[in-house]
């Protein structure tokens, strides 16, 4: 008989966490052709490169299920701050924001400037997003949104108002356009200035499409605060009239007079969840972060400046630090920094740790890569999850965390057959020290390389070792596969 064809990459030695929460087991990981090819005894089998990974985790690659690299997938096609966490897949468009469509010469109001400076572009249309992804590969796979109030840019006059029915045809056109393109669904932020006025009957009207489709609808919720319920309730009903999943982005309760609720918010979610399709992510740190906003609920806690254009010599700083040297009130030192990004202070320990630890919940970043100071969020959520949560703390098993950022989130966005160890699948591999695995990223330092990432592979190629980045960009875009 003829011998085996090597395999391009033998791993050998580990222990296989499989991605679906099963329980772990010995076992070594040979990959061909940007595949798995098997698992199991392999000792002896040829291979062009051997891994050790003996005392080491074998898992798939991570699923970051929420984020804003967009353009930086194209600036920095590196992706260090992802691929050195063990992330092989980034889901991009979140909270209405997306690279695509926006007609040459768009003014890019906040939020959508959170994206940072084009690395292309701009994109009139979503196939031409993507195609310039294909073009030039990052280091990551891409599955992509479109996001309403990127419509909304490109397809109204002012957005201070509801669209009229013409604007909400043309936007629903684009949305048909990008579906067919290879976008995975759409996402809205209504909690935003520049889609604050679209009306539920809008975002339904828009997103007509998705269920042919099979897409998405994920949102960045009108209300994260006091009107949280009812934020929750218009989102269930948009997913409802339009027959498709939902999922609730980076879920929380925020404000000290709501702190505890989110044990409501859950048990209203679950209860949902039981005649119809719903996900949600959150991010394992009380502080969140977005545009500088000078609403007086935004600036109830500690606020730090984490990129500001006018006054780039304020990064780092509070705004109560800044408002007090100014002789200004906290709104009018906020209005004065813009545009730029910040880091808010606004939720509880307890909180975060119910809704992560709720079975339902994916693990996404929520990084904005932007500015010297981004929150940690960016190079340090998932070795956060698996070292402190869930060793640390216990708050769950190895293998649920794992599972959390790679299994339910391929099965929520429809990711096939991507992020569980299987034969056949693609070759997305992360291997870790679950005893050394910790993320070094604070809120002064915040771009740190986690400690105890080994390895990460994306279709098949080495692109993290070490230490360090091995400049492979083996980065694919996904598309969605609809139940």
């Amino acid at each position: 008989m003829p011998s085996p064809r090597p395999f391009d990459l033998l791993i050998q030695g580990g222990t296989v966490i499989d991605g679906t929460r099963a329980p772990r087991f010995d076992a070594d990981v040979g990959l061909r052709d940007g595949r798995i090819a098997a698992i199991g005894d392999l000792a002896g089998q040829p291979a062009a490169r051997v891994l050790d990974a003996r005392g080491c985790i074998v898992a798939p690659g991570f699923i970051d299920a929420h984020t804003h690299d967009d353009q930086a997938l194209l600036r920095q096609p590196d992706m260090a701050f992802k691929v050195s966490q063990g992330v092989t897949t980034v889901v991009t468009g979140n909270c209405g924001i997306s690279a695509a469509p926006l007609p040459p010469g768009t003014p890019l109001p906040m939020p959508l400037s959170l994206m940072g400076s084009p690395g292309h572009g701009p994109f009139p249309t979503f196939a031409d997003y993507l195609d310039a992804l294909r073009a030039a590969p990052p280091a990551v796979n891409v599955a992509a949104l479109v996001g309403h109030t990127a419509l909304r840019v490109g397809c109204m006059a002012s957005v201070d108002r509801p669209a009229t029915d013409a604007e909400a045809t043309a936007m629903r056109a684009q949305l048909q356009a990008a579906l067919q393109a290879g976008a995975i669904g759409l996402s809205t932020g209504t909690a935003y200035p520049p889609a604050m006025a679209a009306t539920t009957e809008e975002i339904i009207a828009v997103g007509q499409p998705l269920g042919a489709h099979g897409g998405l609808y994920v949102t960045h919720m009108r209300n994260e605060s006091d009107a949280v319920v009812p934020a929750l309730e218009e989102t269930f009903r948009i997913g409802r009239e339009l027959g498709v999943p939902v999922v609730v982005s980076h879920h929380k309760v925020q404000n000290r007079q709501n702190f505890g609720r989110s044990a409501e918010t859950l048990d209203l979610i679950r209860r949902t969840q039981q005649h119809q399709c719903v996900g949600l992510d959150c991010y394992p740190y009380t502080a969140g972060s977005t545009m500088i906003r000078t609403d007086p609920a935004m600036l109830d806690g500690r606020v730090q400046i984490a990129s500001s254009v006018p006054h780039p010599e304020c990064v780092g700083r509070t705004v109560a630090d800044i408002a007090a040297e100014w002789g200004v009130p906290q709104p009018e030192a906020a209005r004065r920094l813009q545009p730029g990004t910040a880091i808010y202070f606004l939720m509880d320990e307890p909180d975060v740790q119910r809704i992560m630890a709720f079975d339902a919940t994916m693990i996404g970043s929520d990084g904005i890569p932007l500015g010297d100071k981004p929150h940690p969020r960016l190079w340090g959520t998932f070795p956060r999850v698996l070292g402190h949560y869930s060793r640390d703390l216990g708050l769950f098993p190895l293998e649920t965390a794992v599972w959390k950022m790679t299994g339910l989130t391929a099965q929520t966005f429809g990711l096939d057959q991507r992020s569980t160890l299987a034969a056949g699948h693609h070759a997305d591999v992360v291997v870790f020290d679950a005893q050394a695995i910790r993320d070094t990223a604070t809120y002064d330092q915040p771009a740190q390389a986690a400690e105890g990432i080994r390895a990460v592979v994306v279709n098949g190629v080495l692109a993290w070792h070490a230490g360090r980045h091995t400049g492979a960009r083996s980065g694919q875009v996904v598309r969605r596969q609809a139940a």
